[in-house]
């Protein structure tokens, strides 16, 4: 017989990680969360969160996790710093999934996988050292911070004509950098970009540097890809909007992903195509991408599992 079969094990230590801890942990599942590299995930890179409910002075998102963790500790979570490599899941209901954290070998009748999505940057070390600072990778996180100030926004797709419409109604002015001739957003997005009238495109731009003070922003030095002239434009806020990578890497080939890699949930819950396999958060949800909303499906994941091992009896 294997030994050790856990009730629940979570993998991700994000808003939905900790919040199906602590509902998987009061419903006596025992569960145990891997964090994962990043403990606490995209929210450790968010300086101030202040759309959180219950938090009217707003908090830093390095603090929110570690409460969220003292929470999910209280009710008997166990955390573990340690990275989940592989997964072998099983097909049959009532089976036995498995994971493996380095030469670890874990066994669970229920998975709650809370990977979440990482951000896609360019690569500039300008971007690392100003992060917090005038760089963001979220509209609607960061976008209150440059009320009537001005800012650029980079990317050619929907995301990015939605963060760009999005900061128009704060922000004095938006620029937005699109590397070739067209935007890839879809007509509907382009039009509402169009029909804005403080945002500016430019066309064959790309960001090539980032300039400032005590990392703040201060100006973005932009290329013309075309003509090769360089030149800066002064703003407050560089928002990086060319997608997200779901976390994905290794669940592939034994999960029901979608065409972008983000892992398929059934309509109205968290259940994968996998009996006994969850997945809540930004690792199958690309549209919201909140803490709140990561929370919320981090609570309906634990309540999926709690469901599925009762049925199992």
């Amino acid at each position: 017989m294997e030994q050790n079969i856990l009730d629940c094990i979570i993998v991700g230590s994000g808003p939905s990680g900790f919040t199906a801890a602590i509902y998987a942990a009061r419903a006596d599942l025992k569960p145990e969360l891997y964090t994962g590299l990043e403990p606490g995930g995209q929210l450790t890179t968010t300086t101030e969160v202040d759309n959180f409910p219950g938090y009217p002075a707003g908090i830093t998102g390095p603090e929110m996790m570690m409460d969220l963790q003292k929470q999910a500790e209280r009710f008997d979570t166990k955390v573990h710093y340690e990275m989940i490599t592989k997964a072998e899941f099983s097909q049959e209901v009532g089976g036995v999934h498995k994971l493996y954290a380095g030469n670890k070998e874990l066994f669970a009748k229920t998975v709650i996988i809370s990977t979440g999505a990482t951000a896609k940057y360019l690569g500039l070390d300008d971007e690392k050292k100003y992060n917090g600072g005038g760089v963001s990778a979220c509209a609607t996180c960061d976008g209150f911070f440059y009320r009537g100030k001005d800012v650029v926004v980079v990317g050619a797709g929907d995301t990015a004509a939605e963060e760009a419409t999005y900061l128009a109604k704060l922000v004095n002015k938006v620029t937005m950098l699109v590397r070739k001739g067209e935007f890839r957003a879809s007509k509907a997005m382009i039009h509402r970009v169009e029909n804005t009238p403080n945002i500016e495109v430019k066309f064959h731009h790309e960001l090539i540097g980032i300039e400032g003070e005590n990392n703040l922003v201060e100006r973005a030095v932009v290329i013309n890809n075309q003509t090769q002239e360089k030149s800066t434009v002064d703003v407050h806020g560089i928002f990086i909007a060319i997608g997200h990578k779901p976390n994905t890497d290794i669940f592939v080939g034994q999960i029901d992903l979608d065409e972008n890699g983000y892992i398929a949930t059934e309509k109205g819950s968290t259940r994968t195509n996998l009996p006994g396999v969850f997945a809540a958060g930004d690792v199958q949800d690309h549209i919201y991408r909140q803490a709140i909303t990561a929370a919320g499906s981090g609570c309906m994941a634990a309540m999926d599992a709690e469901k599925y091992l009762a049925e199992l009896h």
